[in-house]
Protein backbone atom coordinates (compact mmCIF):
# COMPACT_ATOMS: atom_id res chain seq x y z
CA UNK A 1 0.00 0.00 0.00
CA UNK A 2 1.62 3.60 -1.07
CA UNK A 3 2.64 5.52 2.26
CA UNK A 4 0.79 8.95 2.71
CA UNK A 5 2.59 11.82 2.59
CA UNK A 6 3.69 12.77 6.20
CA UNK A 7 2.25 9.83 8.06
CA UNK A 8 4.28 7.82 9.55
CA UNK A 9 4.69 3.68 8.50
CA UNK A 10 4.69 2.38 11.74
CA UNK A 11 1.99 2.17 14.40
CA UNK A 12 1.21 3.29 18.03
CA UNK A 13 0.77 -0.46 18.90
CA UNK A 14 4.20 -1.23 17.62
CA UNK A 15 5.63 1.44 19.17
CA UNK A 16 3.81 0.17 22.60
CA UNK A 17 5.30 -3.45 21.92
CA UNK A 18 8.86 -2.01 21.34
CA UNK A 19 8.77 0.00 24.65
CA UNK A 20 7.28 -2.76 26.56
CA UNK A 21 10.26 -5.18 25.50
CA UNK A 22 13.03 -2.43 26.16
CA UNK A 23 11.52 -2.10 29.82
CA UNK A 24 10.79 -5.83 30.49
CA UNK A 25 13.70 -7.14 28.78
CA UNK A 26 11.94 -10.81 26.99
CA UNK A 27 9.07 -10.95 24.29
CA UNK A 28 7.01 -13.63 26.73
CA UNK A 29 7.00 -10.58 29.41
CA UNK A 30 6.06 -7.66 27.77
CA UNK A 31 3.42 -9.60 25.77
CA UNK A 32 1.99 -10.58 29.09
CA UNK A 33 1.93 -6.78 30.15
CA UNK A 34 0.32 -5.94 27.27
CA UNK A 35 -2.20 -8.73 27.62
CA UNK A 36 -1.61 -9.92 23.91
CA UNK A 37 -0.20 -13.12 22.58
CA UNK A 38 3.94 -13.61 22.27
CA UNK A 39 3.48 -14.15 18.53
CA UNK A 40 1.51 -11.12 18.14
CA UNK A 41 3.99 -9.09 19.99
CA UNK A 42 6.81 -10.43 18.05
CA UNK A 43 5.35 -9.86 14.40
CA UNK A 44 4.43 -6.28 15.97
CA UNK A 45 8.51 -5.83 16.33
CA UNK A 46 9.39 -7.59 12.88
CA UNK A 47 6.73 -4.78 11.35
CA UNK A 48 8.35 -1.75 13.14
CA UNK A 49 11.67 -2.65 12.10
CA UNK A 50 10.74 -3.31 8.75
CA UNK A 51 8.61 0.16 8.73
CA UNK A 52 12.17 2.24 10.25
CA UNK A 53 14.13 -0.25 7.89
CA UNK A 54 16.72 -0.47 10.95
CA UNK A 55 17.61 -3.36 13.46
CA UNK A 56 15.75 -2.28 17.02
CA UNK A 57 16.61 -4.86 19.08
CA UNK A 58 19.05 -8.70 19.10
CA UNK A 59 16.85 -11.64 19.65
CA UNK A 60 18.20 -14.58 21.63
CA UNK A 61 16.29 -17.52 22.37
CA UNK A 62 17.49 -18.62 25.80
CA UNK A 63 18.90 -15.14 27.16
CA UNK A 64 15.73 -12.65 26.16
CA UNK A 65 16.18 -9.67 23.64
CA UNK A 66 19.24 -7.16 23.67
CA UNK A 67 18.22 -3.04 22.19
CA UNK A 68 20.79 -2.34 19.61
CA UNK A 69 22.24 1.06 19.73
CA UNK A 70 19.56 1.85 17.09
CA UNK A 71 17.16 0.68 19.63
CA UNK A 72 18.68 2.50 22.49
CA UNK A 73 18.67 6.05 20.69
CA UNK A 74 15.08 5.17 19.74
CA UNK A 75 13.35 4.02 22.95
CA UNK A 76 13.49 7.60 24.53
CA UNK A 77 11.73 8.96 21.55
CA UNK A 78 9.07 6.21 21.29
CA UNK A 79 8.18 6.56 25.21
CA UNK A 80 7.52 10.72 24.21
CA UNK A 81 5.44 9.33 21.54
CA UNK A 82 3.38 7.05 23.32
CA UNK A 83 3.18 9.74 26.24
CA UNK A 84 1.81 12.31 23.90
CA UNK A 85 -0.49 9.60 22.34
CA UNK A 86 -2.44 8.96 25.69
CA UNK A 87 -2.30 12.47 26.39
CA UNK A 88 -3.96 13.62 23.03
CA UNK A 89 -6.87 10.57 23.67
CA UNK A 90 -7.36 11.91 26.93
CA UNK A 91 -7.82 15.64 26.09
CA UNK A 92 -10.04 14.38 22.61
CA UNK A 93 -12.56 12.61 25.46
CA UNK A 94 -12.58 15.79 27.63
CA UNK A 95 -11.54 14.04 30.56
CA UNK A 96 -11.11 16.42 33.74
CA UNK A 97 -10.01 14.07 35.87
CA UNK A 98 -6.21 12.62 36.71
CA UNK A 99 -6.96 9.39 37.28
CA UNK A 100 -4.16 7.55 37.52
CA UNK A 101 -1.28 6.50 40.13
CA UNK A 102 1.10 8.94 41.54
CA UNK A 103 4.65 7.76 42.75
CA UNK A 104 5.74 10.07 45.43
CA UNK A 105 8.97 10.71 47.77
CA UNK A 106 9.32 12.77 50.92
CA UNK A 107 11.87 13.09 53.29
CA UNK A 108 10.98 11.35 56.65
CA UNK A 109 10.87 14.75 59.03
CA UNK A 110 8.75 16.41 56.18
CA UNK A 111 6.75 13.51 56.26
CA UNK A 112 4.40 13.56 59.41
CA UNK A 113 3.63 17.48 59.23
CA UNK A 114 3.12 17.80 55.35
CA UNK A 115 2.09 15.02 53.75
CA UNK A 116 -1.33 14.75 55.81
CA UNK A 117 -3.00 17.90 54.52
CA UNK A 118 -1.57 17.16 51.07
CA UNK A 119 -2.77 13.84 50.47
CA UNK A 120 -5.97 15.12 52.21
CA UNK A 121 -6.90 17.82 50.13
CA UNK A 122 -5.66 16.04 46.97
CA UNK A 123 -7.93 13.05 47.53
CA UNK A 124 -10.83 15.61 47.76
CA UNK A 125 -10.38 17.72 44.30
CA UNK A 126 -8.98 14.41 42.42
CA UNK A 127 -10.37 11.39 44.09
CA UNK A 128 -9.45 8.69 40.85
CA UNK A 129 -5.74 9.46 41.98
CA UNK A 130 -3.82 6.96 43.90
CA UNK A 131 -0.98 8.02 45.61
CA UNK A 132 1.57 5.68 46.88
CA UNK A 133 3.86 6.98 49.03
CA UNK A 134 7.79 6.21 50.23
CA UNK A 135 9.95 7.90 52.99
CA UNK A 136 13.75 7.86 52.08
CA UNK A 137 17.17 10.23 52.43
CA UNK A 138 17.59 12.46 50.23
CA UNK A 139 20.21 10.62 48.61
CA UNK A 140 17.54 7.33 48.14
CA UNK A 141 14.82 9.92 46.67
CA UNK A 142 17.16 11.37 44.31
CA UNK A 143 18.14 8.20 43.15
CA UNK A 144 14.70 6.67 42.63
CA UNK A 145 13.73 9.47 40.47
CA UNK A 146 16.91 9.15 38.44
CA UNK A 147 16.04 5.27 37.87
CA UNK A 148 12.07 6.16 37.32
CA UNK A 149 10.83 4.97 40.72
CA UNK A 150 9.45 7.76 41.65
CA UNK A 151 7.28 10.57 40.08
CA UNK A 152 8.30 12.95 42.41
CA UNK A 153 9.63 13.49 45.59
CA UNK A 154 9.26 16.33 48.48
CA UNK A 155 12.36 17.16 50.44
CA UNK A 156 14.57 19.85 51.17
CA UNK A 157 16.24 22.22 48.30
CA UNK A 158 19.95 21.49 49.92
CA UNK A 159 22.74 19.79 48.02
CA UNK A 160 20.24 19.38 44.45
CA UNK A 161 21.89 20.37 41.65
CA UNK A 162 20.13 23.09 39.21
CA UNK A 163 18.82 20.64 36.72
CA UNK A 164 16.48 19.39 39.09
CA UNK A 165 13.22 20.84 38.29
CA UNK A 166 10.70 22.20 41.28
CA UNK A 167 8.26 23.77 42.74
CA UNK A 168 8.02 25.61 46.17
CA UNK A 169 6.07 24.91 49.10
CA UNK A 170 7.56 26.50 52.19
CA UNK A 171 11.09 27.98 53.72
CA UNK A 172 11.58 26.61 56.72
CA UNK A 173 13.78 28.43 59.66
CA UNK A 174 16.26 25.98 60.88
CA UNK A 175 15.86 25.92 65.22
CA UNK A 176 17.69 25.27 67.89
CA UNK A 177 15.79 22.07 70.12
CA UNK A 178 17.29 22.23 73.64
CA UNK A 179 16.45 20.30 77.00
CA UNK A 180 13.45 21.80 78.85
CA UNK A 181 15.83 22.13 82.05
CA UNK A 182 18.63 23.64 79.89
CA UNK A 183 20.32 27.04 80.52
CA UNK A 184 19.10 28.94 77.63
CA UNK A 185 15.37 27.54 77.66
CA UNK A 186 14.20 30.09 80.50
CA UNK A 187 14.51 32.92 77.70
CA UNK A 188 12.58 33.20 75.03
CA UNK A 189 15.13 34.89 73.24
CA UNK A 190 16.74 33.60 69.83
CA UNK A 191 19.57 31.66 70.53
CA UNK A 192 23.57 32.50 69.68
CA UNK A 193 25.02 29.22 68.22
CA UNK A 194 28.38 29.86 69.88
CA UNK A 195 26.20 29.84 73.41
CA UNK A 196 26.37 26.30 72.62
CA UNK A 197 29.89 25.18 71.44
CA UNK A 198 30.75 23.10 74.39
CA UNK A 199 27.72 21.19 74.60
CA UNK A 200 27.36 17.75 72.89
CA UNK A 201 25.19 18.15 69.82
CA UNK A 202 22.71 15.24 68.82
CA UNK A 203 23.04 15.36 65.47
CA UNK A 204 20.19 14.21 62.70
CA UNK A 205 22.23 11.62 60.75
CA UNK A 206 20.36 11.65 57.32
CA UNK A 207 21.30 13.74 54.45
CA UNK A 208 20.99 16.10 53.66
CA UNK A 209 20.29 17.15 57.29
CA UNK A 210 23.66 16.38 59.01
CA UNK A 211 25.39 18.20 56.72
CA UNK A 212 23.17 21.43 56.96
CA UNK A 213 23.17 21.22 60.97
CA UNK A 214 27.12 20.93 60.83
CA UNK A 215 26.91 23.82 58.33
CA UNK A 216 25.13 25.83 60.78
CA UNK A 217 28.06 25.31 63.28
CA UNK A 218 30.75 26.61 60.64
CA UNK A 219 28.87 29.18 60.23
CA UNK A 220 28.38 30.32 64.39
CA UNK A 221 32.80 29.69 64.18
CA UNK A 222 33.19 25.80 65.69
CA UNK A 223 32.80 22.28 65.36
CA UNK A 224 30.78 21.04 67.31
CA UNK A 225 30.91 17.38 69.52
CA UNK A 226 28.88 15.09 68.68
CA UNK A 227 27.41 13.30 71.45
CA UNK A 228 24.95 11.36 69.96
CA UNK A 229 23.76 10.82 66.24
CA UNK A 230 20.19 9.49 65.65
CA UNK A 231 18.31 8.76 62.68
CA UNK A 232 14.85 10.11 62.77
CA UNK A 233 13.74 13.62 63.81
CA UNK A 234 11.52 12.09 66.64
CA UNK A 235 14.87 10.07 68.04
CA UNK A 236 16.66 13.35 67.88
CA UNK A 237 14.34 15.28 70.12
CA UNK A 238 13.77 11.96 72.53
CA UNK A 239 17.40 12.60 73.00
CA UNK A 240 17.09 16.09 73.86
CA UNK A 241 14.32 15.82 76.57
CA UNK A 242 16.46 13.24 77.90
CA UNK A 243 19.18 15.91 78.47
CA UNK A 244 22.15 14.24 75.85
CA UNK A 245 22.46 17.40 73.71
CA UNK A 246 21.33 19.50 71.73
CA UNK A 247 20.17 19.65 68.11
CA UNK A 248 19.44 21.62 64.83
CA UNK A 249 16.22 20.76 63.27
CA UNK A 250 13.71 22.80 60.22
CA UNK A 251 11.06 20.87 61.56
CA UNK A 252 8.15 21.38 64.49
CA UNK A 253 5.75 19.26 65.61
CA UNK A 254 2.63 21.04 67.38
CA UNK A 255 4.01 20.21 71.01
CA UNK A 256 6.99 20.70 72.62
CA UNK A 257 7.48 17.37 74.01
CA UNK A 258 8.72 14.05 73.35
CA UNK A 259 7.23 10.77 72.87
CA UNK A 260 7.82 10.19 76.90
CA UNK A 261 6.46 13.66 77.68
CA UNK A 262 9.44 15.11 78.17
CA UNK A 263 9.65 19.04 77.50
CA UNK A 264 12.12 20.63 75.12
CA UNK A 265 12.26 24.26 74.46
CA UNK A 266 12.32 24.82 70.53
CA UNK A 267 14.12 28.74 69.85
CA UNK A 268 15.38 30.12 66.87
CA UNK A 269 18.67 31.27 65.76
CA UNK A 270 20.33 34.22 66.66
CA UNK A 271 23.65 33.34 64.53
CA UNK A 272 23.87 36.06 61.28
CA UNK A 273 24.06 34.00 58.09
CA UNK A 274 22.15 30.74 58.40
CA UNK A 275 19.36 30.86 55.79
CA UNK A 276 15.42 29.91 55.84
CA UNK A 277 15.68 26.20 53.99
CA UNK A 278 13.06 25.89 51.03
CA UNK A 279 11.17 22.71 50.97
CA UNK A 280 10.50 21.74 47.49
CA UNK A 281 8.30 19.43 45.37
CA UNK A 282 11.38 17.81 42.81
CA UNK A 283 11.01 16.18 39.19
CA UNK A 284 13.49 14.71 36.97
CA UNK A 285 13.90 17.00 34.24
CA UNK A 286 13.92 14.50 31.29
CA UNK A 287 10.49 12.89 32.81
CA UNK A 288 7.16 12.13 30.92
CA UNK A 289 4.82 13.22 33.71
CA UNK A 290 1.21 12.26 33.72
CA UNK A 291 -1.71 13.88 33.85
CA UNK A 292 -1.72 12.36 37.50
CA UNK A 293 1.06 14.03 38.79
CA UNK A 294 0.90 17.15 37.06
CA UNK A 295 -2.25 17.73 38.93
CA UNK A 296 -0.22 16.39 42.08
CA UNK A 297 2.20 19.78 41.42
CA UNK A 298 -0.27 21.95 41.03
CA UNK A 299 -2.76 21.22 43.55
CA UNK A 300 0.68 20.63 46.34
CA UNK A 301 1.64 23.75 45.66
CA UNK A 302 -1.82 25.23 46.30
CA UNK A 303 -3.03 23.39 49.18
CA UNK A 304 0.80 24.11 50.60
CA UNK A 305 0.41 27.99 50.28
CA UNK A 306 -3.35 27.41 52.11
CA UNK A 307 -2.40 24.93 54.64
CA UNK A 308 1.43 25.01 55.66
CA UNK A 309 1.22 26.59 59.05
CA UNK A 310 4.93 26.75 59.84
CA UNK A 311 7.60 28.94 57.77
CA UNK A 312 7.48 31.34 55.38
CA UNK A 313 5.30 30.34 52.54
CA UNK A 314 6.87 30.59 48.73
CA UNK A 315 4.17 32.22 46.23
CA UNK A 316 2.99 29.72 44.57
CA UNK A 317 2.81 32.08 41.09
CA UNK A 318 6.24 31.64 40.65
CA UNK A 319 6.60 28.39 40.23
CA UNK A 320 6.61 26.35 37.17
CA UNK A 321 4.30 23.41 36.86
CA UNK A 322 4.93 21.41 33.79
CA UNK A 323 1.22 21.34 31.49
Amino acid sequence: MARAEGVPTFTINQLAAFVAVADVGTISGAAQQLHISASALSANLTELERALNAQLLTRHRAKGVQLTPTGELLVPRARLLLHQGLELEADARGERGAAGVVRLGCYPSLAPTLLPPLITGFAATQPETQLEVTEANQDQLTASLEGGLLDAAIMYDLDLGPSWRRAGLALLKPLVVLPGDHRLAASEDPVDLNDLRGDPLVLLDAPPSSAHALGCCAIAGFAPRIGYRARTYETARSFVGRGLGWTILLQRPSADVTYEGLPVAVREIATPGIEPVSVDVVWHPDSLLNRATRAFLTEAVRLAARQLKSGTIRNAASTEIPR
